[in-house]
């Protein structure tokens, strides 16, 4: 066996640039992943609204417009599973949390086809339909945010917190459609589906907030000149006569079809949205992929034109010695001149590389906020048998009641003993 090449400092430090690279190529592929399961998301939020209507006015309404939507799922289906076998391949570095959202999402779209065939046979309410979409969603969803948490890139990292509370938004939107969808069509109010829109209405805004903080303002400008559009007033009016009606008051059934249409409305400017930032961070991912090679290349020659054009003076002593017979010795140590180049590389990528921890942060702090105020929704709908809507406004009103950041009260929930959930007699 050959024995190895000794290590230089020059290996350690093109390795480092070809290692870049390649953590480029896996969040570029991390991009096509999160693409394909928006595209199913979609087709999945209008399909659950579409059987909303369908269940909830007696299989009147929205038999077609469904049966076309679950067709167009179908080919979204098959691409998902293609994407999540090539993300699950060794070379992917896909973590084993990662593995186990995929199986989670798969177990869920294995089970559409029963869940299908239910509402078909109008076997379960509209509510009961739109609970079992939206928790299949909601794994695919979870999905997304783990695949693109622990980006090291900052440009692409702000990207896809932007993304991650977009697709978010748009969830909750379809959420809405579908819920209001479901009192339009039954013809009554009923104040578990009020309350339950005002928590959508209101997550969505949280959502979107975060949204415009981290994209770029020329989609920041674009949705907000679009909130100002006629169809974002219509479905305000709607919203309001949904919200405003007393439990168990009439509604004009007939009004289900246009409240459909003014959510979708604004659902496609969200998706339009998603599209621009997934193809902003495909761009992005190149552009880094080409800087990163022409660095590489840059060092290679770099430390090739050091070896090859060593310093005038040090040919001035060859005249001094017979170099026709070399003598055999040990590879000598990098030449000064070298060193400092090394050394000169060395600290800009490790000043590059401070700059972009610090960027990083914002995102990091972001995301796990998002997940720390998650868990502590979670904790109160299992301890308290709380609906979500009722946990998280109950994480809200101690917020405001305590002057305390939100973060701060739900940090606080996850660590009170079970005692402190205890119902009192």
């Amino acid at each position: 066996m050959e024995p190895a090449s000794p290590l230089t400092v020059s290996h350690l430090v093109l390795r480092s640039k070809q290692l870049e690279i390649d953590a480029v190529r896996r969040l570029a592929r991390r991009a096509e992943l999160v693409d394909v399961v928006g595209q199913l998301i979609q087709g999945l939020q209008r399909e659950r609204g579409a059987t909303s209507i369908y269940l909830a006015s007696q299989g009147q309404r929205f038999a077609d417009a469904r049966r076309r939507i679950m067709d167009d799922v179908a080919p979204l289906d098959a691409r998902l599973r293609a994407a999540l076998a090539d993300h699950a391949e060794p070379a992917q570095g896909a973590t084993a949390k990662a593995l186990s959202l995929m199986a989670w999402a798969l177990l869920g779209m294995d089970a559409l086809p029963a869940l299908r065939a239910q509402a078909d046979r109008q076997a379960m309410t509209a509510h009961d339909s739109v609970a079992a979409y939206s928790h299949l969603i909601a794994g695919l969803v979870e999905l997304v945010f783990h695949v693109a948490d622990g980006v090291g890139l900052p440009s692409a990292s702000r990207l896809l917190v932007a993304l991650l509370h977009l697709v978010q938004a748009q969830e909750e939107a379809g959420q809405e459609r579908a819920v209001g969808a479901l009192l339009y069509a039954s013809g009554q109010s009923a104040d578990e589906h009020q309350q339950r829109l005002l928590h959508l209405i209101d997550a969505q805004e949280r959502s979107l907030r975060v949204f415009t903080e981290f994209a770029e303002p020329a989609l920041r400008e674009r949705w907000e000149q679009q909130q100002l559009a006629p169809g974002a007033a219509q479905l305000e009016r709607l919203r309001r006569t949904l919200c405003a009606a007393r439990p168990g008051a009439a509604l004009d059934s007939d009004l289900s079809d246009t409240w459909f249409d003014c959510c979708s409305e604004r659902i496609d400017l969200l998706w339009q949205l998603q599209l621009e930032l997934v193809q902003r961070l495909r761009d992005d991912c190149d552009t880094h992929i080409r800087a990163a090679q022409q660095d590489l290349q840059d060092s290679k020659g770099l430390l090739q034109n050091l070896r090859n054009n060593p310093p005038h003076r040090t040919h001035s002593v060859d005249r001094f010695f017979d170099t026709v017979t070399p003598v055999a010795a040990p590879a000598p140590e990098a030449p000064a001149h070298e060193s400092a180049a090394l050394l000169d590389l060395l600290q800009a990528q490790s000043a590059r590389m401070a700059r972009m921890e610090a960027e990083l942060e914002a995102a990091r702090r972001t995301l796990n906020e998002r997940k720390v105020i998650e868990r502590a929704k979670g904790v109160l709908m299992a301890r308290l048998g709380l609906s979500e809507e009722v946990a998280f406004r109950l994480l809200q009103k101690t917020s405001m009641d305590q002057n305390r950041r939100l973060l701060d009260v739900a940090e606080a929930t996850l660590s009170l003993p079970d005692i402190a959930f205890a119902r009192r007699p």
